[in-house]
């Protein structure tokens, strides 16, 4: 389904892009003036029901909130510029700095198979993403999704998520970038900061290197998808040779000797790495976000997250497997892994080869962060759950510059004050919660169809879904117990199986058109469960960090975003 071309005559056409008055930010009759916000606040319960039980559809988001937008995105990128932004993406600094940290204290040689085993996680993630994004080729990735299949209350928590990550993230990233930059210059991470005695401790850095980095790297953005594409697969592809290097030379002047013993640590190690280095994956999700500026979604899509999520975890592993064998496991060096292991055998020099790709690696990661960061953010506009004003397009670069400046200013301010330590202790739950709703959002998808599903369906499906996430968190709850019986992951295992094969006897009432995900309720359910075991590896600080921000927002949403999307939604009803 594609979006009509820009209707003459539209008066949001017709107004210059650089507008700031009421209407544009609230325009809703709700908050035209103090009395019928009044009597909207009076109507929240029944307004909260409509939310609650409210679909949307992939002609709202593909067609009527495009038009909140004013002109339309650009056309313009192919699965070549997609495969090398979900390379910039995702291949960061965490690969030189995690693998070490996790071979060391926790997998020991085994880090191969906790790479595998988060590599074969975010694949799955990747089919579900990937069959949304073919049919629904909108800016909203994750958050368009979920608001077709879940509804606009369970969007809304995801939106603030989103929103959340997208400026913790980016503001951690830009402080990591200053870190390793400075540690190039003095081995002083703090070296290019400035102390200020009177601020708390955690917020007593002032670091201008990260805001000037954040700035540069949203700028360039803001100045064009097609640039900001072609400068990233530039990069990455430089880098990409660096990475095959350090393979060679790990394989050729490695021992297979260093791999013994392969499994130090036991399989709780392993899983315990896999927590932790699943973060190296992230990141693939904000490719999902450029399907509106895809030339073919149902070709291109495809071929750039699967082939590229595939060929990253290939990727990852042999790097790994590099790394532990040119080093013993004891031996290996948690803050400059890769650098240490060159130095061993007499190659000191590779490490400026090492230093260059993770800066290059942090570089691009805010470069597609800033693109898919902004484009969560139109979607999140055209839908009025944040003002529509961060909705509009420029008309000559073809980019959203309202909400591209408002996840940079934020981020920047953020990154000035706030030190690594306290931004990575609030930057863990959302995204697998996202990844798990996102293949409960696909198993709804492939299983109930509004107004053709029967009810007695719906509630069997319900009833298996049911079972296969409370299964999943029960064995999450097993294994952090340090429960290790058989009994117990006997029957929660056999309650799984029961809910699939319960879902894989009911009728599907929707088929993929072009790209689906295999093997469908299997593969989603799996999704789940390992989702759902990772977030369990977290500690309390991320559950605690996901329900206090998930009240605040909450807060917001009950007097300003409930009302907004009610008003949006009748207007679309009385069209």
């Amino acid at each position: 389904m594609d979006v009509p071309a820009e209707e003459e005559g539209d008066p949001r056409l017709q107004r210059s892009y650089w507008r700031w008055s009421k209407r544009d930010f609230f325009p809703e009759p709700s908050f035209e003036n103090f009395t019928s916000y009044r009597a909207a606040v009076s109507d929240t319960c029944s307004r909260l029901k409509d939310r609650l039980l409210d679909r949307s559809t992939d002609a709202t988001e593909i067609v009527e909130l495009r038009k909140e937008s004013g002109h339309q995105m650009k056309r313009c990128l192919t699965w070549w510029d997609l495969i090398w932004l979900s390379f910039g993406s995702v291949v960061g600094s965490g690969i030189f700095t995690i693998t070490g940290q996790e071979a060391r204290q926790n997998a020991g040689p085994a880090i191969i198979v906790s790479y595998a085993i988060s590599g074969i996680t975010a694949l799955l993630s990747v089919f579900c993403y990937t069959e949304f994004a073919v049919e629904v080729p909108v800016a909203g990735g994750s958050f368009s999704y979920l608001r077709i299949e879940l509804g606009d209350f369970v969007a809304f928590i995801a939106a603030g998520n989103i929103l959340l990550e997208a400026l913790v993230g980016a503001a951690g990233l830009g402080r990591s970038w200053s870190s390793y930059f400075a540690s190039m210059i003095n081995d002083d991470p703090n070296f290019l900061r400035f102390r200020v005695k009177y601020f708390a401790e955690g917020f007593n850095l002032l670091d201008p290197i990260a805001v000037l980095v954040l700035l540069i790297a949203n700028g360039i953005a803001m100045s064009g998808t097609k640039r900001t594409s072609f400068l990233n697969w530039v990069t990455s592809i430089l880098s990409s040779l660096i990475i095959v290097f350090i393979i060679i030379v790990g394989f050729v002047r490695g021992k297979t000797s260093n791999l013994s013993p392969f499994f130090p640590y036991g399989a709780e190690g392993v899983f315990r790495a896999s927590a932790v280095v699943y973060w190296s994956y992230t990141g693939f999700d904000m490719v999902a976000t450029m399907a509106e500026e895809t030339k073919q979604p149902s070709r291109d899509i495809p071929i750039g997250l699967v082939g590229s999520m595939s060929v990253i975890t290939v990727v990852y592993c042999l790097m790994a497997l590099a790394l532990t064998m040119l080093q013993k496991y004891t031996e290996i060096d948690i803050n400059a892994a890769y650098s240490v292991a060159f130095g061993s055998i007499g190659m000191n020099w590779a490490k400026y080869l090492v230093s260059i790709c993770a800066l290059k690696g942090m570089t691009t990661s805010l470069l597609v962060g800033s693109l898919g960061q902004a484009r969560y953010t139109t979607q999140i506009a055209r839908s009025h759950m944040i003002p529509p004003w961060f909705a509009l397009v420029h008309p000559k670069t073809g980019t959203p510059i309202y909400a591209t400046l408002l996840v940079t200013i934020t981020s920047a301010i953020i990154a000035f004050f706030t030190s690594l330590d306290v931004l990575s202790s609030v930057f863990s739950f959302s995204t697998l919660s996202i990844f798990m709703l996102m293949a409960v959002a696909l198993l709804v998808r492939r299983y109930y169809a509004r107004e053709v599903t029967e009810k007695v369906d719906l509630l069997k499906f319900l009833a298996f879904l049911s079972l296969v996430i409370g299964s999943s968190i029960g064995i999450t709850v097993l294994w952090n117990t340090n429960s290790r019986g058989w009994i117990g992951y006997s029957v929660t295992s056999f309650v799984w199986l029961v809910g699939n094969l319960g879902m894989a006897l009911l009728p599907k009432q929707r088929a993929p058109k072009v790209w689906g995900v295999p093997l469908v309720p299997w593969l989603p359910s799996v999704s789940i469960g390992m989702n759902l075991f990772l977030i369990g590896s977290l500690g309390a600080v991320a559950f605690w960090r996901f329900f206090i921000c998930s009240a605040l927002m909450l807060v917001y949403y009950f007097f300003v975003g409930l009302h907004a999307t009610y008003d949006v939604a009748n207007s679309y009803e009385q069209k």
